[in-house]
């Protein structure tokens, strides 16, 4: 079992608490517990109240360490202190939101790469100028260290940790369970050019889960425009509004991450796997991979690859 303490640092909005929750729990594999320095009753930024059972200790022994909220404000000594002290005996060190100030207090992210929600970037990057702040990503990794954005970013994040843990199928379990998008890269911009509200409330969710169920087609954006009673100018314009890429990106991103689900869980040949993804070829495969990952398919499947002897589905 996969021990994860969530350490609460008020201020906290509810949303950020529930992520780990949310995500983790959904996954047999993972023991969560939320832990404060003053265990009991917590206000949130513009939430309801909540109660917070645990106190530091339930850090002790634990796999995974997230610090969640603060907001940017100072981090009581005592959460610095076990955070350091975490981070000493090896457990995985991730933040959400503004709780990589946090781990900033505690002079965990000196050196290294780190992001938080783009509105307090700024502030990070001036207060630590030791911290090579990334404002537009969705997360980052470094030196071991996760930190993540803002909001659904944070749901990236733990979605991330859980593939690492466990492979992409079971994070993607994890993600229909939570009703959000397969895992996004890190490396993803923070930001939608057009974060507007579909014209005339209609999304293109529906498009994109027919798509999701014939990647293996040499699909086309009239096939997509097609399926969406649109045409391809404002497919691509809507595409764009809701998901900040072009419909063609979106696919390729999502064979490439069928195509590491497939290397994760099953023994198919390359060609297969090409196939089966709809990135044609054991060639193209390659070359999407190296790109994306920075790994041939036959490393990334020699690093990840957690299939039953024969499983070739």
């Amino acid at each position: 079992m996969h021990r994860v303490a969530a350490v609460i640092v008020p201020p906290v909005l509810s949303f950020d608490v529930s992520i780990p929750l949310m995500v983790f729990n959904s996954v047999p594999h993972y023991d969560v517990r939320i832990c404060t320095a003053r265990p009991g009753p917590m206000p949130t930024v513009g939430g309801p109240d909540i109660v917070v059972p645990n106190g530091l200790d339930a850090m002790e022994g634990s796999d995974t360490v997230l610090a969640v909220g603060s907001g940017g404000e100072q981090a009581p000594t005592e959460v610095l202190d076990a955070l350091r002290k975490a981070a000493a005996s090896d457990a995985r060190i991730a933040s959400l939101c503004t709780g990589a100030f946090v781990l900033a207090q505690a002079g965990l992210l000196d050196g290294l790469r780190a992001t938080t929600h783009w509105g307090l970037a700024g502030d990070l990057a001036s207060r630590f100028p030791s911290i090579d702040v990334q404002p537009d990503l969705l997360f980052v990794e470094d030196g071991g260290i996760f930190t993540s954005a803002g909001a659904a970013a944070a749901i990236d994040l733990c979605l991330h940790l859980v593939r690492i843990d466990y492979g992409a199928a079971v994070a993607n379990t994890a993600a229909r369970l939570a009703v959000v998008p397969p895992v996004r890269p890190g490396g993803q911009s923070q930001f939608i050019e057009t974060p507007l509200p579909p014209e005339r409330g209609t999304s293109l969710a529906p498009t994109r889960v027919w798509a999701l169920e014939h990647l293996a087609r040499p699909l086309t954006l009239a096939d997509l425009a097609g399926h969406a009673k649109m045409s391809v100018r404002t497919l691509t314009r809507r595409f764009h509004a809701e998901t900040g890429l072009s419909p063609l990106q979106w696919l390729l991103h999502r064979r490439i991450d069928r195509a590491r689900e497939l290397l994760e869980s099953t023994e198919l040949l390359m060609d297969q796997v090409a196939e089966k993804s709809g990135l044609g070829s054991a060639d193209s495969l390659r070359k999407h991979m190296v790109g994306r990952v920075g790994l041939t398919p036959t490393a990334y499947r020699a690093s990840f690859n957690r299939a039953p002897a024969g499983t070739s589905h």
